[in-house]
């Protein structure tokens, strides 16, 4: 079906739908075999492999398993480079060998059970497929052209190579299933059998299971059990080693054809210092592996239920010198390492230091320290690269929304000048109190950051200011007549004009909140002069702002940029389901754009918003992705825990309707688990067994083989809930795991 699902998607245009592989109708008739691939540890270093194949199809049917080893090619890169081994080894009692020898890797045995038959090739490419070079030898696609092809030349009749396969060739009765166990070890002259092998699969299953049990929470339903854990393995299973030299890559390899000269000056030539060798978590394991800055802080928060460790590690990477640009930028993702993805690295810092400590009862304070100061030179690339004039207002070009405005923002508008931002204002002001919460949490440790803390604390009033208010020389991008935050349009002859489309960037100033609890004041007295100093000699800057002087619930202190009227407002808006608000979460694009499209006219080109709730139909940043009103995981995770941090300042009074026109009042926490519930509901069975993020296709429904097995999407139809985009994005999709371990229901 493959060959049809290329032709008919470059037929279809972009007001069609992506034909999918079910869409082939090649499941039809469940003539399909399922095979699941599973792990487990004898030890550290030595992997059990347990490959089980069932015929789900009617008849008897034949199948070839070719599990695989192969090395790496590294040796065609330079002439000197070692190239390793691949071989037969000796046989034993019910099982043969692949014997591996690399440089890095020493000697290790791939034990096959049975007697499959052993194939040899070279991980090379296919020089005579690719580019019709008449050049002998054995490449990588040889297993293919010796199994499909019947070319029995095509594998290396000596027995060695790069890459070897075991392969055995089944029948499979109908309903039945063939198992093929491997174990992969090095060959350190000690015994290995299949005799322990199912004890061990069993004890590691067993492990897991109680693993599990402890984390999810007890109260959760079977169902909403199973789609946690599928959340968090996920995640875990999208750890990959990343192999990227810029340096390398900039000057090519001395064994291969030199690069074209315009690499010297295209994307990330400016980033010579870039030595990526590590194991990342990536955003999901399609197309080739990448990683993005902002996706991964987001799964950092999952995976910090699982192994906080490993999520400290991974933060701390993207701050290391091989990543971080010499002027403190983070590298945005492989293809252009200096796009600007969103600040929130300092908020997950954060918010992965507080779900250890409150969960050993102690804090990494190492960790945190060794953070701040990087984030130190990160916060100050910003305001030096994207405060255009100097006055706390920010750009920030694309800041990872991809389509959502009606011009490239990576690019100069058509009109000339410059966009201000409201979410790139927004998630700067989030980025200070961010860096705020660090410092005084390291004040009350040492009390040399308190003057961090101050600092940070005077600069997110700056912002707070600069994005409220009004003048001859005020950007302003509170609409106090629409009651919502709009981008501005600074064009060349120094006048602005805000571009009122609803797009969620009008809702990130919500994400900068946060609170001063009673006691750190009291122990922080120099933090709390300057404070006190602050309001009353510069009544200028916080006469817009939430009051600092009011103390809220358990005398807290509130800092936010949209003060309790403004968030009314803009929570009438969010909540209201002809707007933002669907019934699973909120959209990235309100749906008022449905029936009021956003037209703005250029030169005798129109650029225009409007609401496309599924798949882009826009090319606009290459078109492949769409925030024109699809439900984004990680915003909406930022609303649930901004919702929180307003409940903990306004309490249990301060109440909305929800959903507006209702009638049903809420107060915020309540908002926030409405929302938390919707946006677990993509993935939960509904009473009639379906779950929204499969669609209406009935397989996900009633097959026994199907029905348990979770998708986790890119984004969501902002209308049903259906996945949209990569359907194994278990990076910040995996945020649901968060949501449903706090929520507990």
């Amino acid at each position: 079906p493959y060959r049809r699902l290329v032709e008919e998607n470059e037929r279809r245009g972009r007001d069609q739908p992506e034909l999918e592989l079910l869409d082939t109708g090649v499941f039809d008739g469940n003539r399909y075999f399922d095979v699941f691939v599973e792990y487990a540890k004898a030890d550290a270093d030595d992997y059990l492999i347990r490959i089980e194949a069932f015929n789900r199809g009617p008849e008897t049917a034949e199948l070839d398993l070719l599990p695989t080893v192969w090395f790496r090619n590294t040796w065609s890169w330079d002439w000197n480079a070692f190239k390793p081994t691949i071989e037969a080894g000796p046989d034993g009692d019910g099982f043969r060998t692949i014997l591996t020898s690399g440089e890095r890797y020493g000697k290790r045995r791939l034990m096959c059970e049975g007697q499959p038959q052993l194939l040899f090739t070279e991980n090379e490419t296919n020089v005579r497929r690719m580019w019709g070079l008449s050049r002998s030898g054995f490449f990588k696609d040889a297993f293919h052209n010796h199994l499909i092809g019947g070319k029995q030349d095509a594998v290396n009749p000596e027995g060695k190579g790069t890459k070897a396969a075991a392969w055995r060739h089944v029948t499979i009765a109908p309903g039945d299933s063939h198992v093929f166990r491997l174990r992969f070890h090095p060959d350190d002259g000690g015994e290995r059998s299949f005799a322990d092998f199912d004890k061990i699969f069993s004890d590691r299953k067993s492990e897991a299971d109680a693993f599990y049990a402890e984390l999810i929470p007890e109260t959760l339903s079977g169902d909403a059990k199973n789609v946690m854990r599928q959340a968090l393995g996920g995640l875990l299973w999208s750890k990959q080693y990343y192999h990227y030299v810029v340096r390398r890559w900039l000057s090519g390899d001395p064994a291969q054809p030199p690069p074209p000269q315009e690499r010297e000056h295209g994307r990330n030539s400016a980033w010579g210092h870039i030595y990526n060798a590590d194991v990342l978590s990536m955003p999901d394991k399609w197309e080739y592996p990448w990683y993005a800055a902002w996706d991964l802080a987001f799964h950092m928060l999952p995976l910090s239920l699982v192994d906080a460790g490993l999520a400290k590690h991974q933060l701390m990477l993207m701050l290391r010198e091989w990543y971080m640009h010499p002027n403190g930028q983070l590298p945005a993702y492989e293809w252009a390492f200096g796009d600007a993805n969103p600040p929130v690295h300092a908020w997950a810092c954060w918010r992965v230091f507080k779900m250890e400590q409150r969960r050993c009862g102690k804090g990494d304070y190492k960790f945190l320290e060794r953070v701040f100061q990087k984030l130190l030179l990160n916060f100050t690339w910003w305001v030096n690269r994207k405060d255009a004039e100097g006055r706390n207002v920010f750009e920030g070009g694309f800041l990872g929304l991809d389509n959502i405005g009606c011009f490239d923002r990576s690019s100069p508008p058509p009109t000339g000048g410059h966009i201000e931002q409201a979410d790139g204002t927004g998630w700067m002001g989030m980025y200070c109190l961010a860096m705020l919460a660090l410092a005084i949490e390291l004040a009350c440790k040492d009390s040399a950051y308190e003057d961090m803390a101050s600092k940070f604390w005077e600069h997110f009033l700056y912002i707070a200011h600069a994005i409220n208010s009004h003048g001859p020389n005020e950007v302003g991008m509170w609409d106090e007549q629409d009651g919502f935050f709009y981008d501005v349009l600074q064009l060349p002859d120094g006048s602005r004009m805000p571009m009122k489309t609803r797009p969620i960037v009008g809702l990130i100033p919500l994400f900068a909140v946060g609170t001063l609890e009673p006691d750190i004041l009291d122990k922080l007295p120099g933090f709390h002069r300057r404070l006190k100093w602050f309001i009353a000699n510069r009544p200028d800057l916080t006469a817009n702002i939430a009051c600092m002087e009011t103390p809220g619930e358990g005398r807290r202190r509130l800092l936010s940029i949209a003060n309790p009227d403004q968030l009314r407002r803009i929570l009438a808006v969010l909540l209201d389901e002809n707007e933002f608000l669907s019934p699973h979460g909120i959209r990235s694009v309100s749906r008022l754009h449905k029936d009021h499209p956003f037209s703005f006219h250029v030169d005798g080109t129109d650029y225009s918003v409007d609401y496309e709730p599924g798949d882009s139909k826009t090319t606009l940043f290459g078109g492949n992705s769409n925030w024109r009103g699809p439900v984004w995981f990680p915003i909406n995770y930022l609303l649930v825990e901004s919702l929180q941090r307003f409940h903990h300042y306004l309490g249990d009074e301060y109440q909305v309707e929800c959903p507006t026109g209702s009638g049903r009042m809420m107060n915020l926490w309540q908002v926030a688990e409405e929302l938390s519930h919707r946006l677990s509901g993509l993935f939960l069975r509904d009473q009639n067994g379906r779950r929204p993020v499969h669609g209406d296709e009935p397989r996900y429904r009633d097959d026994p083989h199907w029905k348990d097995l979770v998708l986790f999407y890119e984004c969501f139809h902002g209308d049903n809930g259906r996945g949209v985009g990569a359907s194994h994005q278990t990076g910040w999709t995996a945020l649901t795991a968060k949501l449903m371990q706090q929520n507990g229901t």
